[in-house]
């Protein structure tokens, strides 16, 4: 049927007729509206599908948007309902089963619900994140209409496949939304009345939809702000039950606020990081669902952790006042599952600390400055619930050095799981990790498997290349640091862990973050420190460290290197660090014959010989004299620089640099070193 422009002689008339008929009022999210006449609403979807697009202004954007999802879906208004997925009992099982925490605490919610809307035609109804209905609770004369448009368990209402309905459009649009008569896109749903509203998890993660539907002639104006409050309890509840081994805030802007359905509620870790919060706690500290993870308290309020603790300690059951970052004030309550930390502190205090005289990483010191430092940083977060990041190039010694901290912890009497994230294919790595229940898959072992985050417990976790780590585990990695718990794969039920965590990677996680390949909030929870190890051209130890490696490869028999040869490797980049100069080492140690304890040119490999004896490129005259005045002495000092004597240095500057370079074969470190400069120095003056 073609459009008649006629009908918009109507839309001239409207605001008289809307001002003398009774209009209904409802609610999209937090904006009060009037719902749209019958004439309006078709007026609206006949300038649709004729021009693809309603008429600004005729209907509320929001509905706008979603009759255009649906149009674009394929939908039309009048057409027969295309085939839709309804889940089959072994698919609504496993839905049931992966949503277990949501619906054990939306039941409650669901029944004091229907208490409220019994006899008003009506069916109370909750839907897993991708609008799959999972539990239903109706009053007997409505369930028959209800079930004739698929309002059961198993069905699935996304705008997709069933058009504007606040189920759906509460999806999509991740707010509250009320659907009244025609507003639904396909006509055969006009009879409804629906509102709905998203329930978030504690990280702001869409878990599911409440929903209240019924005769759309028995339709309350209150029954959206009915619903909404009902998925705020059920939020509430969640964010206590999943964060109860957290510090938790419980906040409102009245001390007798705490407690209710209105009050704020963020989760902390024990080293201050917000891990969660309700969208209540999350408005009051001015944060987004996308701080969770990455902010620490302190930025938010004027107050320190521990002060609250010790507030809490003296006096558990009273209030506290603070002060936001935005000047005004809020009441909080501290609490504390004591048995947790207890749990915690006890372990942490099972093993007495050593001397750093005899730990590992003292034995691995082997002279460089910039290593010493990151184990001494180490030292002094290695007894507190602070993860660590190692950074470095591929070979620096990534995984030995997080074994090094283990060791010289007090939690080396526990195990120590190193797990390379690049290693294991994708398909594998979340069984891997986390475990799962018997018969959780085909080829899963009768007596299922505990999973390596559960084999750290008491220990130490290492997790090698997490940068290579898939995106959707990189969630469930931050929901197990958070919750310190873990889910295996198949089960309802989570169980606790306790581990310290060591991260490496050789990737710029930062940057990684910014570009959004890797979670940024799981980044700043494993970033508590982040120590970058030298490559094998930058240390300073080099004779010291081929020492400490031919002892460990030969430690029945003194091998050295012959001073020459020593030199040349001192030079070279070694672009595989001391994995690869290791691994030279072994092979040079092998080719020793009987009796002899110095490993020359003919104990290397052919290749690497030839790269070592390749003269240097010549390179221009400098002198030392000028060297010295330019990067060591005052400019004033050196002689005979005349008129032009400033332009002269600085192609004499120039030339040392080449020449410096040239003898070091590139290596920037150690030319910096020949001319008494930092590396950043030699850099500047490079690119000046």
């Amino acid at each position: 049927m073609r459009f008649d422009p006629c009908l918009l002689l109507g839309r001239a008339l409207r605001r008289i007729l809307v001002k003398k008929r009774a209009s209904k009022m409802t609610r999209v999210g937090d904006n009060v509206r009037t719902t749209p006449p019958a004439l309006a609403l078709r007026q609206a979807r006949l300038h649709l599908m004729e021009f693809g697009d309603c008429p600004p202004g005729a209907i509320d954007e929001r509905l706008a948007r979603s009759w255009r999802r649906s149009m674009a879906a394929g939908l039309l208004p009048e057409g027969r309902l295309a085939p839709v997925d309804h889940a089959s009992a072994g698919l609504l099982r496993q839905t049931l089963a992966s949503n277990h925490e949501l619906l054990a605490h939306s039941r409650p919610v669901m029944e004091y619900l229907f208490d409220q809307v019994r006899h008003s035609s009506s069916v109370v109804v909750l839907a897993d994140k991708r609008g799959t209905l999972m539990h239903t609770l109706g009053d007997g004369s409505f369930l028959g209409k209800a079930e004739r448009v698929a309002l059961a368990s198993g069905a699935s209402w996304n705008e997709e496949q069933r058009g504007t309905n606040a189920i759906g459009t509460a999806l999509a649009e991740r707010n509250s939304v009320e659907i009244h008569g025609s507003e639904h896109f396909l006509e055969r749903n006009g009879f409804l009345t629906c509102a709905a509203a998203p329930i978030f998890s504690a990280t702001g993660e869409l878990m599911g939809i409440l929903d209240i539907s019924g005769d759309h002639r028995s339709g309350h104006p209150h029954t959206l702000g009915l619903v909404s409050t009902a998925a705020r309890m059920i939020e509430n509840r969640l964010v206590s039950a999943i964060c109860r081994r957290n510090i938790r805030l419980h906040l409102h802007a009245q001390p007798e606020g705490i407690g209710t359905v209105a009050e704020g509620i963020v989760a902390l870790s024990d080293d201050g990081w917000v891990v969660g919060a309700n969208r209540m706690g999350l408005v009051m500290l001015g944060l987004r669902a996308g701080d969770v993870g990455a902010t620490l308290l302190e930025r938010c309020v004027n107050v320190r952790l521990d002060d609250l603790l010790s507030h809490h300690k003296r006096r558990p059951l009273l209030p506290l006042q603070l002060h936001l970052a935005d000047g005004s004030t809020v009441f909080v309550q501290v609490h504390v599952d004591a048995a947790s930390v207890a749990a915690v502190g006890a372990h942490a205090r099972a093993v007495p600390a050593l001397d750093k005289k005899d730990d590992a990483l003292s034995q691995l010191d082997t002279g460089d400055a910039r290593w010493r430092s990151a184990a001494e940083k180490a030292r002094k977060v290695m007894d507190k619930p602070i993860p660590l990041l190692i950074q470095g190039e591929s070979g620096v010694g990534k995984e030995l050095f997080a074994r090094a901290v283990h060791d010289s912890g007090p939690r080396r009497a526990g195990p120590i799981v190193a797990i390379n994230c690049a290693a294991i294919t994708e398909s594998l790595i979340e069984a891997e990790l986390f475990g799962y229940a018997p018969g959780a898959f085909t080829g899963a072992r009768k007596e299922g498997s505990p999973g390596r985050l559960r084999d750290a417990h008491g220990g130490t976790l290492f997790l090698d290349e997490i940068g290579d780590m898939p995106l959707p585990l990189q969630t469930r990695l931050l929901r197990v640091l958070q919750e310190r718990a873990v889910t295996p794969v198949g089960a309802g039920k989570a169980v606790p862990v306790d581990f310290a965590l060591v991260c490496a990677t050789h990737c710029k996680l930062r940057e990684e973050a910014e570009k959004g390949t890797f979670r940024s909030d799981l980044y700043y929870r494993i970033n508590g420190l982040t120590l970058i190890l030298p490559a094998l051209r930058e240390r300073t130890d080099f004779g010291a460290l081929t020492d400490s490696l031919l002892k460990t490869l030969s430690p029945e028999q003194h091998v050295s290197v012959a001073p020459e040869v020593l030199s040349r490797m001192a030079q070279h980049p070694w672009p595989g660090n001391v994995r690869q100069y290791a691994s030279m080492l072994r092979t040079a140690c092998a080719m020793l014959d009987s009796g002899e304890r110095s490993i020359d040119w003919q104990h290397l490999p052919d290749d690497l010989a030839q790269d070592l004896m390749a003269p240097a490129p010549p390179a221009p005259p400098a002198s030392p004299t000028v060297q010295r005045a330019e990067f060591g002495a005052p400019i004033s000092a050196a002689p005979g620089l005349g008129t032009g004597g400033a332009q002269n240095l600085q192609e004499m500057s120039h030339a040392a640099i080449q020449q410096a370079l040239a003898a070091s074969r590139g290596n920037v470190s150690l030319a910096a070193r020949q001319l008494g400069i930092s590396r950043q120095t030699l850099y500047r003056k490079m690119n000046g």
